[in-house]
C-alpha cells in the first residue's frame, strides 16, 4: 500500500484491534450487593484472591448468607456477618458456630483492612496452623484512622521479635568463637560475622515480618482500617457503594457479646456483568 492515507488509517485499525483484544482478555470484575435493613452496600471482589472471590460468588448464588445476621459488631473495628446459625437464631443465643468452609488464605499487599474491606474470618492458629479462611461467613472493617508513627509500632511489634528469634538461632551459638576469633584472627572473625549476618538477613527476608506498603500507609492516616489484621486475614474484595452503612450498623447498641439489640438481616445478591 503506497498511498501514506492509506497506512495511516491500516495503523489505527491495528491499534484499535489489538487495544480490543486486550480489552477482551481482561478478567471480569465481580461485584455483590449486601443488602440490610438499615442499607444497602456494593462490594467489588477482588481478581487477586480468586479462591475466595469464586466461592463467596457460589454461596451467595446459593443463598447461603440470605437471612443471617450482622451477629458480632464492634463499633471502631468491624461489623461481622454471614454465620449459618445466626439465621432466626433468638435473642441472647451464641452465635457464629454455624458449619465452616474452609479454604487456604490468600495474601497480597494490595489487598488490605483498609475501611470497607470485606474479609474472611478464620480459627485462632492453635488449632489453623495455615491461617485457613472460613468462606461460609465475612466481615467488614471500620477501624479508625492511624497515624505513621503508630504503623511504625505495629511493625516493630512484629518485626521485632522475629530479629531476636533469628539472632538467637544464627548468632548466639557463634557468640563465644567469634569473641575468640575477634582477637586471634580478625579476618576469619569478619568471614564468619558476614556470614551470620547474610543468614540473619536471609531469613528475615522470607519471614512473616510486617512492612506497609506507601499505599497502605496512604489509606491507613486518611480513611482508616484496621492494620494490625494484615497477614492474619485474607482481605477478598472492598465495599465501593454504601460505606455509611457501616457507620450505621457499628454504631447500634449491642449486648455484651456484641450482638445488636435489633437484628441486621442480610441478603447477598451477585450483580450481573
Amino acid at each position: 500500500m503506497n498511498n501514506p492515507l492509506g497506512r495511516k488509517y491500516l495503523a489505527i485499525l491495528l491499534v484499535l484491534l489489538l487495544g480490543g483484544i486486550n480489552i477482551l482478555s481482561q478478567e471480569p470484575v465481580f461485584y455483590v450487593t449486601i443488602s440490610t435493613n438499615m442499607g444497602n452496600m456494593k462490594v467489588k471482589l477482588y481478581n487477586e484472591t480468586p479462591n475466595h472471590r469464586d466461592n463467596f460468588l457460589k454461596l451467595a448464588g446459593e443463598k447461603h448468607f440470605d437471612g443471617t445476621l450482622f451477629y458480632r459488631v464492634v463499633k471502631g473495628f468491624v461489623i461481622q456477618g454471614g454465620s449459618s446459625d445466626s439465621r432466626n437464631a433468638a435473642p441472647g443465643r451464641a452465635i457464629g458456630y454455624g458449619k465452616a468452609i474452609n479454604i487456604d488464605s490468600e495474601f497480597d499487599d494490595e489487598c488490605f483492612h483498609k475501611k470497607g474491606a470485606i474479609c474472611a474470618p478464620r480459627q485462632p492458629e492453635d488449632v489453623n496452623h495455615f491461617k485457613m479462611s472460613d468462606i461460609s461467613q465475612f466481615y467488614i472493617v471500620q477501624g479508625r484512622k492511624y497515624t505513621n508513627e503508630e504503623l511504625d509500632l505495629i511493625e516493630k511489634a512484629t518485626n521485632n521479635p522475629i530479629k531476636i528469634e533469628l539472632k538467637k538461632q544464627f548468632y548466639v551459638p557463634h557468640k563465644e568463637e567469634l569473641a575468640r576469633l575477634k582477637t586471634e584472627d580478625p579476618k576469619a572473625f569478619n568471614k564468619l560475622l558476614r556470614e551470620i549476618k547474610d543468614k540473619i538477613a536471609f531469613h528475615y527476608s522470607i519471614s512473616n515480618k510486617k512492612e506497609f506498603t506507601e499505599e497502605q500507609r496512604q489509606a491507613y492516616t486518611t480513611i482508616g482500617g484496621t492494620p494490625e489484621l494484615d497477614g492474619e486475614y485474607t482481605v477478598f474484595g472492598e465495599v465501593v457503594e454504601g460505606l455509611d452503612v457501616i457507620r450505621k450498623i457499628a454504631a447500634m447498641d449491642v449486648d455484651k457479646a456484641n450482638r445488636p439489640y435489633t437484628d441486621v438481616k442480610i441478603k447477598v445478591t451477585v450483580e450481573k456483568l
